[in-house]
């Protein structure tokens, strides 16, 4: 194991190092390449990663903690039961990637590409999708509950059986996907409505 505090790396190919099992506290890392890297069980806390390349790079049981991940690309990466925890991950591309068993607490996840995956059963509450790609994403059984949804894209999404009372789904084309057995507010359904050119009022 090892441990970095409060130190800054630009441009640093870790491609090809083992940095299974670290610690990284209050660390800078800025267009960094973990591409195909062994990255399992490390712990980020208060951590910036700025456009890096996790692409192919195995972070199974990994577990971040108000750490941001900025424009970084995750494509056919490995977050098997990783765990993300009040992060900011704006603008970043999980295109291909494992996320089975992973976990979301709150945080920012604004403007990603979570294009086709697996979110079924998971515990989405409070999260900040405004903007997110969720198009062919399987969300059933998903807990929205309270997260916003703000403009994102849902085309031929599956969200049979979630949950999202609460979620500020403004903006959101609800003709794109099916929103059969989906769980919503009388808010929501006003939305549904000003969706196929109803006029409330």
């Amino acid at each position: 194991m090892y441990q970095h505090i409060n130190r800054n790396f630009e441009e640093v190919d870790f491609s090809t190092q083992d940095l299974k099992y670290g610690e990284l506290i209050s660390c800078t890392f800025t267009r960094c390449s973990f591409a195909n890297g062994s990255l399992e069980e490390i712990s980020s806390a208060g951590c910036r990663f700025i456009e890096c390349n996790f692409r192919g790079a195995s972070l199974n049981g990994s577990i971040h903690k108000e750490s941001a991940f900025e424009n970084c690309n995750f494509s056919g990466a490995n977050l098997y039961v990783s765990k993300f925890e009040d992060c900011k991950m704006m603008g970043s591309d999980f295109t291909g990637s494992n996320l089975d068993g992973f976990s979301i607490v709150k945080g920012d996840w604004s403007y990603t590409n979570l294009r086709h995956t697996r979110l079924a059963k998971q515990d989405l509450r409070g999260v900040n999708f405004v903007e997110a790609d969720l198009s062919g994403a399987n969300l059933e059984k998903a807990d929205l509950r309270d997260s916003d949804l703000t403009m994102a894209v849902m085309d031929k999404a599956n969200v049979y059986g979630a949950d999202a009372r609460g979620a500020v789904m403004e903006g959101v084309d609800f003709k794109s996907f099916s929103i059969a057995g989906l769980k919503m507010d009388k808010e929501q359904c006003v939305w549904v409505a000003q969706s196929y050119g109803a006029k409330i009022g």
